[in-house]
């Protein structure tokens, strides 16, 4: 794939609707008191993004988020790949576990938090275990349905060939359902950031954006808030850009155009 290609750059009328938003906002701003208070100019959110930046906030409380949701990613991830695996390929492994996945994925992972919170505490620990929860759960389903999916004839081909178990798993079942997988995986990623971000506000303790939303609630910054949840949103695309190129360049067979 070239890289260097302008294909991936959203075309420019894409940017016609925010800019009308950011024109109604600031609008909005200066109609009276009260709408100064709940729409911050675009003054306002200037300063305060100079404020962040020189004092470091920003950057801090962006780089924990970061941290968090990739490593909960990479726990979540791997952990899900290796389970979804053993159920794929094992008919024991896919009695013992598969019960026990379904009946714990129903359980929404706020229902979770209380629990969490009694068992690890309000701080990183319980943050971290929201997250790789969040990625492990469609990378399972993903490894398992890929996997499952595979032509028998492959299989097939594999005992023509008098491979082993192991050879046949690592020469024709994984690679038959990597894109399958990489389609959980990019899941997983997605989920890995809202639950980072859900995770801070609902365990306040530590760096992260969500804690910088929640104080900046408290004291009534609706600029910081609103600088917050920009910073998030672009965060969030830029990492589905990047597993968008990255499968674009790890499965060319597939793009037909």
């Amino acid at each position: 794939m070239n890289f260097l290609s302008t294909k991936w750059i959203p075309d420019w009328r894409g940017w016609v609707l925010p800019l009308l938003i950011v024109l109604a906002w600031d609008w909005m701003s200066r109609l009276d008191a009260n709408h100064a208070y709940a729409f911050a100019s675009l003054s306002q959110i200037a300063t305060a993004v100079s404020q962040l930046w020189q004092s470091g906030e920003l950057m801090a409380n962006v780089s924990a988020s970061v941290a968090r949701a990739l490593t909960g990613l990479l726990i979540g991830a791997s952990t899900g790949f290796i389970v979804g695996s053993l159920v794929a390929v094992s008919r024991i492994a896919n009695v013992l576990i598969t019960p026990v996945y379904h009946a714990i994925r129903q359980v929404p992972l706020l229902g979770l938090v209380p629990l969490f919170a009694l068992w690890f505490g309000n701080g990183d620990t319980s943050k971290l275990i929201v997250v790789s929860l969040s990625a492990f759960y469609p990378v399972v389903l993903s490894t398992f349905e890929g996997m499952l999916q595979v032509d028998g004839k492959y299989r097939e081909v594999g005992q023509v060939y008098k491979l082993s178990a192991w050879q046949v798993y690592r020469r024709v079942i994984l690679p038959a359902s990597l894109p399958q997988i990489f389609t959980g995986f990019s899941l997983a990623l997605a989920f890995a950031w809202l639950s980072t971000i859900g995770s801070e506000l609902l365990f306040t303790a530590g760096a992260g954006l969500g804690n910088l939303m929640m104080n900046a609630q408290e004291a009534s910054r609706m600029d910081i808030l609103i600088i917050v949840t920009f910073v998030i949103g672009i965060l969030g695309y830029l990492m589905s850009l990047f597993i968008k190129l990255a499968g674009n360049a790890l499965f060319k067979w597939r793009n037909t155009r």
